[in-house]
């Protein structure tokens, strides 16, 4: 009986504790994330311009902004899900996945899918976040299908 209410009450606690707004965090200081796309690997920027989180889900964010391969600019909508999250006395590192969908505007427009890692110091003494790392790797396909490469972006 004393581990099932143990249980219960870890459970309760995980289920109604709070994720602290990090939606400054995908805003990466107003710069572009820079990566590459495809097996050429091209040069691929990706701007969020906006950042919030769910107010029914505090796990997810909606983000929009815009992507640059070459001349190609595309708008996008999506969201980020945080799936884990790892503390340490020092560092802490939030695991998650994410959809980016671009406005449909021919063959070189489609959804950007796949995983980010996001690695931050904490400053005790400052009580700020510092070092802050987000990859974001995974693949875009054009919505015709016809096109599917590789991606792997980096703040900056």
């Amino acid at each position: 009986m004393k581990k099932l209410l143990l249980l219960f009450i870890l459970i309760s606690n995980f289920a109604f504790s709070q994720m602290p707004n990090i939606s400054n965090a995908w805003l990466n200081n107003s710069k572009p994330y820079v990566g590459s796309i495809g097996n050429d690997k091209e040069t691929i920027k990706l701007k969020i311009e906006i950042s919030e989180q769910d107010k029914k889900n505090d796990q997810e964010y909606f983000v929009s902004g815009y992507s640059v391969v070459e001349n190609n600019y595309s708008k996008f909508e999506g969201k980020l899900k945080i799936t884990k999250y790892k503390d340490s006395k020092k560092k802490g590192v939030v695991y998650g996945d994410y959809e980016l969908v671009e406005e449909n505007k021919g063959k070189h427009s489609g959804i950007f899918k796949g995983k980010f890692v996001y690695t931050f110091k904490w400053n005790k003494t400052s009580e700020k976040i510092e070092s802050e790392n987000i990859e974001l790797t995974g693949n875009w396909m054009s919505y015709d299908k016809t096109l599917d490469f590789k991606t792997n972006l980096k703040n900056q």
